[in-house]
């Protein structure tokens, strides 16, 4: 039977079928393209905003704002910058992200092909609760909570792994940069795991089956049928983490000790963030106070797109990645 040309037509392009337009077409292409367009123009209009307001304060800043370590912008003679802040920020991030990922990955694995239907629903239900718990809760969970309980566990860290540079240090505290970034694993691991589970459920069943027919064990399974297939996913659910991990505000500002230095000892009192420093010092900031606190901001704000596209990266150097991610 002949098809109908009214009703379908072959591509000129890909030489795969293109469906006859309906009335309706015209405007969902308006509406997205203004959706996308419209999202553009929101991250310009933030961008410029930070720029124009945070370049006085950098015109009057008296140090190197990207190296500076001392954070004085209400003096007499402004200056700040944020080589502190920002590798606080990131090595607070990097360690949450190592600390959470596996575990994460290891709890979608569980809840897509270990756990009874009932159970993975329950575990499913619980992880999504997770992921909408606010940011404060954590914050005081972790200050209230946490800090004295890991005093002991840091306290073993440095006493018999010394020798390694990141426990070393005379000093051990609760309100270190290993528990600010244990506080923000427990908090991107939800985002993680609830992510990385509806990857490793979409994986073909088939190649599943297959892999069990021809004798593999369930973890053999997993290994070459439902992790490959996921891979995209997780970069991307753990990038998402990420992100959030760096521009996390109240939790890290009620843990860190508010220190503007740079030190890879973690159970230290050594620590802070660039979204930890605005929240704490916003209220009591000058205007020129104020702009040196948005400068940072930006700093962040231009963090978050590299990572981002970082991600992109990753994914778009395999064809197939780029074609699961798009």
């Amino acid at each position: 039977m002949a098809t109908s040309t009214r009703t379908r037509e072959r591509g000129p392009a890909m030489g795969r079928p293109a469906f006859r337009r309906s009335r309706g077409d015209g405007p969902f292409r308006f509406a997205s393209t203004a959706a996308g367009v419209a999202l553009l123009a929101i991250m310009a209009a933030i961008g410029v905003f930070l720029v124009v307001k945070a370049v006085p304060a950098l015109q009057a800043n008296t140090s190197h704002f990207l190296t500076e370590l001392t954070w004085q912008p209400n003096a007499t003679k402004p200056a700040f910058g944020i080589g502190a802040l920002a590798f606080g920020t990131a090595m607070s991030s990097l360690l949450a992200l190592i600390i959470a990922t596996p575990v994460a990955i290891g709890v979608a694995l569980f809840i897509s092909h270990y756990a009874p239907r009932g159970l993975a629903s329950v575990l499913g239900y619980i992880v999504d609760l997770l992921a909408a718990v606010p940011s404060v809760v954590y914050g005081l969970w972790g200050v209230t909570f946490l800090v004295p309980f890991v005093q002991g566990p840091w306290e073993f860290l440095n006493t018999y792994f010394g020798w390694i540079p990141l426990f070393g240090g005379d000093q051990v505290v609760g309100r270190s940069m290993l528990t600010a970034g244990l506080v923000l694993a427990i908090m991107i691991l939800p985002i993680i795991a609830a992510i990385s589970r509806e990857v490793f459920l979409q994986a073909p069943k088939m190649q599943e089956e297959a892999a069990l027919a021809l004798g593999a064990t369930r973890w053999e399974m997993i290994r070459m049928s439902v992790l490959p297939f996921g891979r995209p996913g997780v970069i991307s659910a753990a990038m998402l983490g990420l992100g959030r991990a760096m521009g996390e505000t109240i939790a890290v500002a009620l843990i860190f000790p508010a220190t503007f230095t740079i030190s890879f000892r973690i159970l230290g009192p050594n620590g802070n963030s660039i979204a930890a420093n605005i929240a704490n010092g916003f209220g009591e900031a000058t205007p020129i106070g104020t702009g040196a606190l948005i400068a940072s901001g930006l700093v962040l704000f231009l963090i978050t797109l590299l990572v981002n596209m970082g991600a992109r990266f990753v994914i778009a150097r395999r064809k197939e990645y780029a074609r699961a991610a798009a």
